[in-house]
């Protein structure tokens, strides 16, 4: 070998190992830097006419593994998830209070029994039923504080998603930026160790409010999924577009997230025709759009079912007993029917008038089974032919509101029960049915089921160009599909019913009318758990303003437990709480009412230890549905609260691994750099040897 290739050999030698200690250098004065991947030089042997002629210098690498980083990305994506999840579900629970306080719902409704019971002792009084009363009012008012709070939840939240969508836009540009400078870098063969580095960080920073899936491209940029594979950024840069961004208030619907094409500084262009719709987009903004659509509309949803449950129980002894002496008018409140409806009640109900003595003035057992009842408007007409000039009944024509009203104002009117063939439609008595002798009052809700046949053979009373849209989410609150129901003029539950199950949402379940006439959804077994909302309603049924979804047992969210109340005159005189059961047997002139009757106290006590029908929810008493609600409330945040721990470990262990891989080990670093300095050494030698076989050359020849 000349001398000069030898010079040049150990030249290279010197560069190479000079560039190798930069390397090292730099790695060391990053050592803890969180993100930070080690520098490796590219060494390449050089050759020339076959000939070996030293190393070449490449620029320097990111020692990196694209599978560990991806790992975190991926665990980044469930620890933002896990985190906004448990942190929500822990303010809910404390919205709750502590397992056992006085102020708890559980609590306000074990005093409603307690004071039922007093009622029934022998020290009853005005104060005994003032104490329960009120304890009826505490729990109505606690139950809307609870659906309240979880409604000023749902606002934060909404303000976290516009907060989440707002800094999601801010890294995608920010990456976008990045991908540049490394492929302009890796274009022109320069180093983008640096910017790949603060891309990584980014990334990763991304991965934790979006789970993504990141792909590597040939020019050393990168791509960017979602875990659905819809686009977020290619060699185009895309922005998230959402219109609520600054709302930050509670909705019953809320509009997509859709992605839009974007310049370079970030304003929107075209829409790509791809959403963000559901929580299946994963990572912070997945656990925020869960909770905003699914657990905690769940929860209100359940609290209204909850409500409705406590009103029926408490209006069904209320509805049975009157006050002594009996008021002059019942006023019921309305249930969607009119005059023209089928009554649709079997069994029987007696219509009395009665002095302020209690004496039976006057009275009429109404037959439903009688074939000549056929409407509301014969039931009136048959209770008005019976009882003469004593009392009238009379439903409004307009709101389908009944009055039953006596003439004399000195008399009273009840309704009651015939004993072993009580009157029934959808499980309630007449009077109960009509809100006649209501403790609880809601103008949102007719509080019982709606009652309509099974067949579907009642016409539905909507009109043309009414509607009701209905969505359908799984269990984790993804919404699968929805459908726009549109009722038609003169047609029949039946043909509603049919027409949801042609429709998307028949392909997860099927819709029936069940025995107290609400619509029930059965999701097929591959999507247990699936459940109905009905995001907007429109439908009005025969102008009484209630809706397809309010009559038929699909709107908990609107049970009516915003504006219910106990009857503003029993609130305001324990002396108007219906205790007294009437004598429906008793014969004219005789006693049908006798003071210091409290059997309805009895009743209260029985029938709040009864179980009810909730429907989808099944049937159990309001006591243990309760327990049963805030119980689960509390499983799911100690779980939630576990899965962030698992979460954090995982994402833990895959930072440690990808930086034990990646990162500075300043051990390896220093020994690294005693090989680097031997090896400088070593070239340095060989140089001095080649230069002094120059100079002995050169001695030689002179």
């Amino acid at each position: 070998m000349a001398l000069n290739d030898i010079l040049g050999t150990a030249v290279s030698g010197l560069a190479a190992a000079q560039a190798g200690l930069r390397a090292v250098s730099n790695n060391i004065a990053n050592v803890g830097v969180a993100g930070y991947a080690r520098e490796k030089v590219s060494l390449t042997t050089t050759v020339v006419s076959g000939q070996i002629s030293g190393v070449k210098v490449g620029e320097p690498e990111r020692v990196a593994d694209r599978f560990l980083e991806a790992t975190v990305y991926r665990r980044a994506g469930d620890a933002g998830r896990a985190e906004v999840t448990s942190g929500y579900l822990d303010r809910l629970q404390s919205l709750l209070g502590e397992p056992g306080a006085k102020s708890g719902l559980p609590a306000r409704l074990d005093a409603i029994n307690a004071s039922a019971i007093a009622m029934t002792g022998s020290q009853s009084s005005a104060q005994t039923v003032a104490v329960f009363t009120g304890d009826v009012e505490d729990a109505l008012a606690s139950m809307k504080q609870t659906t309240n709070d979880v409604e000023s939840l749902r606002a934060d939240v909404e303000s976290e998603v516009g907060y989440s969508v707002d800094k999601i836009n801010t890294l995608l540009k920010r990456i976008h930026d990045l991908n540049g400078t490394v492929s302009q870098a890796t274009g022109l063969g320069r180093s983008a160790s640096g910017a790949a580095d603060q891309r990584m960080n980014a990334i990763e920073e991304l991965s934790g409010l979006i789970a993504v899936n990141v792909r590597d491209q040939a020019d050393g940029r990168v791509s960017i999924e979602t875990q659905a594979g819809q686009l977020l950024l290619d060699t185009r840069l895309r922005q998230l577009d959402y219109p609520n961004m600054a709302a930050g208030s509670s909705q019953t619907t809320y509009p997509d997230i859709k992605i839009r094409f974007a310049n370079a500084n970030g304003t929107l262009g075209a829409e790509t025709g791809e959403k963000l719709s559901s929580a299946a987009v994963g990572g912070k903004l997945g656990g925020l759009l869960d909770l905003r659509d699914r657990a905690l509309p769940s929860f209100s949803e359940q609290m209204g079912v909850l409500f409705n449950g406590l009103a029926e129980t408490l209006n069904r002894v209320s509805n049975t007993n009157t006050t002594v002496p009996a008021p002059q008018n019942l006023t019921g409140r309305v249930t969607g029917l009119l005059g023209g409806d089928l009554h649709g009640f079997k069994g029987a109900a007696t219509f009395a008038v009665t002095a302020k003595d209690g004496t039976m003035v006057n009275k009429v057992t109404v037959d439903f089974s009688d074939t000549s009842l056929v409407t509301i408007n014969d039931v009136v007409s048959r209770i008005n032919a019976g009882l003469g000039s004593d009392a009238s009944a009379a439903i409004d024509p307009t709101t389908g509101v009944l009055k039953f009203t006596a003439t004399n104002s000195t008399n009273g009117v009840a309704i009651a029960q015939v004993d072993g063939n009580p009157s029934d439609r959808g499980g309630v008595g007449f009077s109960q049915f009509f809100g006649m002798n209501d403790l609880i009052r809601s103008d949102s809700s007719s509080l019982v089921p709606s009652g309509f046949k099974q067949d579907g053979s009642d016409p539905h009373g909507f009109q043309t160009g009414q509607s009701a849209q209905i969505v359908l989410r799984d269990a984790s609150g993804l919404a699968l599909t929805s459908y726009t129901l549109q009722p038609q003029t003169g047609q029949n539950f039946g043909a509603i019913i049919s027409d949801l199950n042609g429709s998307p949402l028949s392909e997860f379940g099927s819709f029936r009318i069940d025995d107290r006439g609400r619509v029930r959804f059965d999701p097929k077994t591959a999507v247990s758990g699936a459940v109905l909302s009905v995001s907007a309603d429109s439908t009005n049924r025969s102008g009484t303003g209630r809706t397809f979804s309010s009559l038929m047992g699909l709107s908990g969210l609107s049970a009516g437990l915003n504006v219910a109340e106990v009857r503003s005159d029993i609130a305001a005189d324990s002396s108007k709480m219906p205790l007294a059961k009437l004598n429906a047997t008793a014969a004219i002139g005789a006693k049908a009412l006798g003071t210091g009757d409290t059997r309805g106290a009895t009743a209260f006590v029985n029938e709040l230890q009864k179980t009810i029908d909730l429907g989808k929810d099944g049937v159990t008493t309001i006591g243990r549905f309760s327990t049963q609600l805030l119980g689960r409330a509390g499983l799911e945040a100690s779980q939630a609260s576990n899965r962030l721990d698992d979460a954090n470990a995982r994402k833990a262990d895959a930072v440690n691994r990808r930086d034990s891989y990646s990162g500075v080990n300043i051990d390896e670093e220093l020994s690294q750099m005693v090989v680097l300095q031997n090896s400088y050494s070593a070239a340095a030698r060989i140089m001095t040897t080649a230069s002094q076989m120059y100079d002995t050359l050169l001695q030689m020849v002179r």
